[in-house]
């Protein structure tokens, strides 16, 4: 008999088995180095991760005779890890013997990036770097494994189920599990729990192809059908398996039936009840991949709390002190914050520019309380260049405004907003709004601060807060609504946009630990919105583009 799965209260859809994203690294060199006399350089290309200085290979291509313009055959396979800054370095050799030992050849060139760069451009084109010159180019482009991404929409019923309990009717849900490669299986999904009924009908489900199935067509899809108990004990009521190629060709009334293993071929035994499609539809979706490929600019935007509670900024114990260092070389809680998270997304937004907002401050020279001001000082231009601008702003501000309060976040994520507004009537996905709010304590307008949140939550944009210093965060947590919709008397949000953390959590651990908890939900957030919304990538790919004819100095990082 199948083991039962946890506990698992009435209605709840417990995450499933994480997915990682694996990307296939096709790479060309043009215009490299000749480093043979009689003949021209055998070039092979070895490819690293970068885990704080410690080099450590992914995988090489095939070695390529005589050619100082190879386009390799052998792709590079790796995980794709957005909510990480992982880090790489292409090193590219003249083999000239049969082992392909890289410590006896001669070094043709290197560039360093990392896959964020790679994955966010349609050809990533460098320089190789030889000795400190530039000397050839060289092209990777990634594309995501696992060929195109299908949503599956199901609307299910059960019919005449097995009763299990003895008081009264069955409790069903149904569990779907997708067949890994040692044969066994990994939760996809489960339905909420339909009480006291042998005729149950579930709401309408969509599952990801990828998740159900690994978008194999022909790849087993196990439906376990179980009668819910409070102990956790859960009964299995019968079993059926699918593919996707079998629910891509059946219409409304399939039925499959349900069959219990230790009542399998017993006498008399047909089934324990039938499932019934109600409904079936497969779309097409598209990955976080495919939409940044195709043109998707995420735009990062940034709001910092200057009130009063984070204390004097030139005392030791305030939130907001530097010292006589700067911010970068000195960083206090608000600095180490934007940095890890800064440093991510930095590598999808393709011109560099991010406004910066401060908020709760008294500003020179009439010393009126702003709640939005931007941090360089120019009130019609609050783009900072690149992080390290915006550390230089922050630093700036810090010796130029008085802190002050009171602690309102809402006028910042209305005007984050209504860029979204905007951005939501263009036909295509062409951009996706960040907010990073860093703040010191509870929020003074938390009721506004959640009515503006929940009409945010049908633009394309997410909140990403970070609570500085040793407050009482609890009230924060109810904006981080992963259990329900975030709501207000009637209001309820379509979606969950907001992410939540004490920085207090992180502070012993590296950026990267801090990135990851606030970023993990991003890519999805960011492809169901314009999947539910039915829009595609600016510049759909369908295949590796053609190899670029060109390259500039400018495109150097």
């Amino acid at each position: 008999m199948a083991q039962p799965p946890p506990y698992s209260p009435p209605g709840t859809n417990p995450p499933p088995a994480a997915m990682v994203s694996k990307v296939e690294l096709s790479i060309s060199c043009n215009g490299l180095r000749d480093a043979d006399i009689f003949s021209k350089s055998d070039p092979l290309c070895v490819v690293f991760s970068d885990i704080s200085g410690r080099l450590q290979e992914i995988g090489r291509t095939e070695r390529i005779d005589d050619n100082l313009n190879p386009k390799f055959h052998k792709q590079i396979v790796m995980d794709y890890h957005f909510e990480e800054v992982q880090k790489l370095v292409f090193k590219v050799f003249d083999i000239d013997d049969n082992n392909n030992d890289i410590s006896q050849a001669d070094f043709l060139g290197k560039l360093e990036c990392t896959l964020g760069q790679v994955v966010s451009s349609t050809n990533f084109t460098r320089a190789l770097d030889y000795n400190g010159r530039d000397y050839g180019t060289i092209t990777i482009h990634a594309q995501e494994q696992g060929g195109e991404q299908q949503s599956v929409h199901l609307t299910l019923k059960g019919v005449k189920l097995d009763k299990k309990d003895w008081f009264g009717k069955s409790d069903p849900f149904l569990e779907f599990h997708r067949q890994l490669l040692d044969g066994s299986y990994a939760l996809a999904h489960r339905t909420e729990v339909k009480m006291k009924t042998l005729n149950p009908s579930w709401k309408p489900m969509k599952i990801n192809s990828r998740r159900l199935c690994n978008n194999n067509p022909d790849g087993v899809i196990k439906v376990e059908c179980y009668d819910w108990n409070k102990s956790g004990s859960h009964d299995l009521i019968g079993v059926f398996t699918t593919t996707l190629a079998e629910l891509e060709g059946v219409s409304a009334g399939k039925s499959w039936a349900l069959v219990h293993p230790s009542k399998k071929g017993k006498r008399g035994y047909r089934h324990s009840g039938e499932i019934i499609a109600e409904n079936i539809q497969i779309k097409r979706e598209y990955s976080f991949i495919e939409y940044i490929q195709g043109g998707c600019e995420l735009n990062f935007v940034v709001g910092i709390d200057f009130t009063g509670s984070n204390g004097n900024p030139q005392d030791p114990s305030s939130l907001h002190y530097i010292g006589g260092s700067h911010a970068y070389r000195n960083p206090n809680q608000y600095v180490e914050a934007l940095k890890a998270v800064g440093q991510v997304v930095q590598d999808y937004d393709s011109d560099q520019l991010y406004p910066a907002f401060g908020f709760g401050a008294r500003l020179p020279p009439t010393w009126n309380v702003s709640h939005q001001f931007s941090l360089n000082g120019d009130p019609h231009n609050p783009d900072c260049q690149g992080i390290q601008g915006i550390l230089t702003a922050y630093e700036q501000c810090i010796n130029t405004v008085q802190l002050y309060g009171p602690t309102n976040a809402s006028p910042i994520i209305g005007n984050v907003a209504r860029m979204a507004r905007e951005a939501l009537h263009q036909q295509q996905a062409s951009n996706y709004y960040i907010l990073l709010m860093l703040t010191d304590g509870i929020l003074t307008d938390m009721d506004q601060t959640i009515h503006t949140i929940i009409e945010a939550s049908e633009l394309p944009m997410s909140i990403i807060i970070i609570g500085v210093g040793d407050a009482d965060f609890d009230d924060m947590e109810r904006l981080d609504s992963d259990d329900k919709l975030l709501s207000i008397g009637s209001r309820v949000a379509k979606r969950d946009i907001v992410q939540f953390v004490p920085f207090r959590e992180f502070k012993n651990a590296t950026p990267a630990r801090l990135a990851a908890a606030v970023l993990d939900e991003l890519p999805d957030q960011v492809s169901g919105f314009f999947n539910k919304q039915g829009k595609v990538p600016p510049c759909p790919i369908t295949n590796p583009p053609a190899q670029p004819t060109h390259y500039t100095r400018n495109n150097r990082s």
